[in-house]
């Protein structure tokens, strides 16, 4: 048969397989066995290919089988071969249809296959995701022409997009259970990363040495809970881990590091605009004032270097997405897009209080910020991708002498703690002994306040500047608390000197 042919023909489904009006799925099963036979004449041909086929891409039940198992014996670091593949098939009914075992030397016959492997398996490929595409089709056809009173248009939307997603992932309708040597593969990866990284860091870097000592990094698939009462910094920590993942992903990219511990980032602002946000990057960045920059308050020489800041951050893959009452499916989808388009490796988002439920459960907050969180826990796992959301705390903090938060405070709902991998609260005490600030003594005649406020300076000049990142929940690792340096005036978390942090939380 001629190479053309033997790409472009396809052989006609079973009646049970159509794909709509009649018409007989996509699928050329010509191209299965070729491929097929080619793997089985040459092994090495499995290393060189441009697309990742499974099982499940290959339409012909024997056929995916077949290459499953061809699989699994080349993980054995075994040469496979009709031969070595044949007690595997002897009682395989599928098997006996075609002629026995003997279809595996049938399948080497001709070497057809050995002209074009890659073209054959580029077919196979892009034949299994039009059968998806088909199959998605046809359930967003039967959901539009649902129209009970149950019926939710929107939600339709989200799904049908999710689905779309799915498919240009490449990922099959169905998520298959992962094997034990494929989770222990990617553990591996993992182990190596953190090694490579001088063994603090195995998923996305925070930028902040402490931090990553810590936690490890921010893990793919992980939901971390940023909270803190107002005026804390929560904002202000999340911006800077924001630029630090997207910085190192760039400066790994120009140096020509492949695997990068940086990541492009998504940041959804529901509170601040985009130039608020980029103002204050800008500002630490310059390490101008972003209050002397929003007012124009700078000197010729601040103007340069924050010229040469944003020359310099021209580049930067953060991208901000300042839409204002974005529900979690929509925010779902916006993830989606930049993961497709940008192949972003970690979100924020600020605030979760601000999102907005699928309407379903407005009547009650708290079951809408169940909602929420499940949604942004499912998004974390769905993309693969760190997730930090930041969250309000409720104001019994306030009513405490002590004011460091703790894992009750986090407000509204219960599920934040529990749909959370990791809980962090940005505790400054320095926040706290501000507010307490006595009046200044208006002359040396009162005493006891000059005391007072010479005891309070102290105090202050103590705390000045200091804060405390509290890990209350960690699935990964121990809880605990780091101790980090805040500016205020340029609004950056930095690291302490080294032997200044760490502490059991107790």
């Amino acid at each position: 048969m001629p190479e053309q042919d033997l790409l472009t023909r396809s052989a006609p489904a079973n009646a049970s397989e159509e794909g709509g009006a009649g018409r007989a799925l996509p699928t050329n099963l010509e191209a299965e066995a070729a491929f097929l036979g080619a793997v089985l004449i040459d092994n090495r041909l499995l290393e060189e290919l441009a697309v990742p086929l499974r099982p499940d891409h290959f339409f012909a039940p024997i056929h995916a089988r077949i290459f499953e198992r061809i699989t699994v014996q080349l993980d054995k670091q075994m040469v496979v071969t009709p031969v070595t593949l044949k007690p595997y098939f002897e009682g395989d009914e599928a098997m006996a249809e075609m002629g026995g075992t003997a279809y595996l030397a049938q399948l080497t016959a001709d070497g057809q296959g050995l002209l074009a492997p890659r073209e054959l398996a580029q077919q196979i490929y892009d034949l299994a995701l039009l059968r998806e595409l088909v199959s998605v089709g046809r359930e967003l056809v039967e959901g539009a022409l649902d129209t009970s009173d149950e019926v939710e248009p929107l939600k339709r939307i989200e799904n049908a997009e999710a689905a779309l997603y799915r498919v240009a992932e490449g990922a099959s309708s169905v998520n298959e259970a992962d094997s034990f040597r494929g989770a222990t593969g990617k553990a591996l990866e993992l182990i190596e990363m953190a090694i490579n990284s001088g063994g603090h860091v195995s998923g996305k870097t925070t930028g902040l040495t402490s931090v990553n000592e810590k936690v490890g990094g921010l893990h793919d698939s992980d939901l971390i809970i940023l909270a803190g009462r107002p005026g804390m910094g929560k904002t202000s920590l999340a911006t800077n881990i924001a630029f630090n993942c997207a910085d190192r992903y760039l400066r790994d990219q120009q140096d020509g590091i492949e695997k990068s511990i940086g990541a492009p980032v998504a940041f959804f602002s529901l509170e601040m605009s985009s130039d608020q946000l980029a103002t204050r990057i800008l500002a630490e960045q310059a390490e101008i004032s972003s209050e002397a920059l929003r007012m124009g308050k700078i000197s010729r020489d601040d103007f340069q270097k924050l010229s040469y800041a944003s020359q310099r951050l021209a580049e930067l893959p953060l991208f901000i997405d300042d839409t204002p009452a974005l529900t979690i499916g929509a925010l779902r989808n916006r993830a989606r897009r930049l993961k497709r388009r940008h192949d972003i490796g970690l979100i924020v988002v600020d605030y979760l209080q601000l999102l907005q439920g699928s309407g379903r459960a407005t009547d009650n907050r708290v079951n809408e910020i169940s909602e929420i969180s499940r949604g942004l826990k499912t998004l974390a796992k769905e993309l693969g991708v760190p997730v930090i959301a930041l969250s309000q705390l409720s104001r019994a903090v306030e009513q405490r002498d002590d004011k460091k938060p703790m894992l009750s405070d986090l407000r509204e709902s219960g599920s934040i703690e529990q749909d959370a991998d990791m809980v962090w609260f940005v505790y400054r005490e320095d926040y706290y002994v501000g507010l307490r600030e006595p009046k200044l003594p208006a002359g040396d005649a009162d005493v006891k306040a000059q005391e007072a406020y010479d005891a309070w300076r102290q105090e202050m000049e103590r705390v000045f500047g200091l804060a405390e990142l509290i890990v209350a929940k960690q699935r990964h690792g121990s809880t605990g608390r780091v101790r980090l340096r805040f500016e205020a005036r340029i609004t950056r978390f930095s690291d302490l000197a080294e032997g200044d942090y760490g502490g059991d939380y107790d």
